[in-house]
């Protein structure tokens, strides 16, 4: 049974509950209580956050009567500063990408798990700080009686840890994996998440040699033979994924070029935990090439590129003016050409805002690719994005 998007673990020591992660909401926690206390009554004395997420600790304030040690990690590197500045874009982005504003019926699946808390009448984000944060990169503890080795695991987060029980052979691996392809670039936006890095983490994930490997989301993997199956494809597939991007860049070619040339092979995109259903190969390989090249392509004609609207109206004049513009848009998405009719009408809304035929057409081109989307994240962008639009004409 899912209780929330996110996964949390709980191991009963002599006296106390060490808790790892604390679901998405306050409610689903007490739901996660509850469960707790099926197996034992001993309280919740020590919370260890795998890293900052809101999925992962929106629960913590339903376990804060026991009054535990709350541990986290330090961020690897430095958050870039100022980053407070765009907190609203990536808040609008991120409840796009989350398809927040979506009904159930839109949303069908969030790639990772169910719908979070918060969205679904289930309660609140209630984070509560940790206590005690780590700067080291291997802290040994013996807490209550068992001993857990945390260690810094960079990857999708730079405060991502993760977590050995080797009395169970347990690894907690938090968002480092998970059954489907990951984020290695989230459309939501943010600090580039350094995919050598994530690489190497997996290989320290690897050298466990766990017998259960428990993710952030999705199910755990059983078997030291199906972890390192599992942990090893995972880790060769984005290993391939960064290579072939870097190797493409340094053969002078585009950002877009790139991103149509890198496929992952079928060894592995056959393999179901390394579906489209939540990143992509396409947004890794172009956030890839901005994390490590920036903006510019190379070619001296993007160094100073047309305004927008200027651009837009000297093609727009070129291609023989608005409706024939308007004609080849309805043309596109009749023959189920959905993204080359969301770029024409990207055109004509570039030279009038106003425009609400370009605008019908684009949200029935979103919708179309919306439909069409295996990634939750891509699907719930477009279907919110056109929702957006239309009731932009209604208003």
């Amino acid at each position: 049974m899912a209780y929330s998007q996110s996964n949390a673990g709980f191991i009963i020591a002599e006296n106390s509950v060490i808790l790892i992660d604390t679901l998405d909401s306050d409610e689903r926690a007490k739901t996660l209580r509850s469960l707790i206390a099926r197996y034992t009554d001993k309280p919740v004395k020590t919370i260890i956050y795998t890293h900052g997420h809101p999925d992962h600790r929106g629960g913590a304030d339903a376990f804060m009567d026991s009054d535990p040690e709350i541990i986290a990690f330090a961020p690897c590197k430095p958050v870039l500063g100022r980053m407070n500045a765009l907190q609203d874009v990536l808040n609008q982005r991120g409840t796009l990408q989350f398809g927040y504003q979506l009904s159930d019926e839109e949303v069908i699946t969030q790639g990772l798990g169910i719908r979070e808390g918060k969205v679904q009448g289930e309660g609140q984000y209630a984070m509560v700080p940790p206590t005690t944060v780590y700067q080291e990169e291997q802290v040994l503890r013996n807490i209550d009686g068992i001993t857990l080795e945390l260690v810094a695991a960079p990857g999708e987060t730079d405060d991502q840890i993760l977590i050995w029980a080797p009395a169970y052979k347990a690894l907690f691996c938090g968002d480092n994996y998970y059954g489907c392809w990951p984020n290695l670039y989230a459309i939501r936006g943010g600090q580039y998440r350094d995919i050598g890095t994530w690489v190497d983490t997996l290989d320290k994930l690897i050298a466990y040699k766990a017998h259960y490997l428990l993710p952030g989301h999705t199910l755990p993997i059983i078997g030291e033979a199906a972890v390192q199956e599992t942990l090893t494809n995972f880790r060769d597939g984005i290993d391939y994924v960064l290579t072939e991007t870097l190797r493409g860049m340094n053969q002078g070619m585009t950002m877009d070029e790139v991103a149509e040339a890198v496929k992952l092979p079928e060894k592995w995109a056959k393999l179901p935990y390394l579906g489209e259903f939540y990143g992509t190969v396409a947004w890794s390989v172009r956030g890839i090439y901005v994390g490590y090249m920036g903006w510019f392509d190379g070619n001296p004609t993007h160094l100073n590129p047309l305004p927008v609207a200027v651009q837009a109206q000297k093609t727009i004049a070129l291609m023989g003016g608005e409706e024939t513009v308007l004609t080849a848009i309805r043309q596109a998405l009749d023959s189920q050409d959905y993204q080359w009719g969301i770029v024409l009408a990207d055109l004509l809304i570039a030279t009038d805002p106003s425009d609400k035929q370009a605008k019908k057409y684009k949200a029935q081109g979103l919708m179309s690719l919306g439909h069409m989307e295996t990634s939750a994240n891509g699907r719930h962008y477009y279907l919110a994005c056109a929702k957006e639009l239309l009731a932009e004409l209604k208003g």
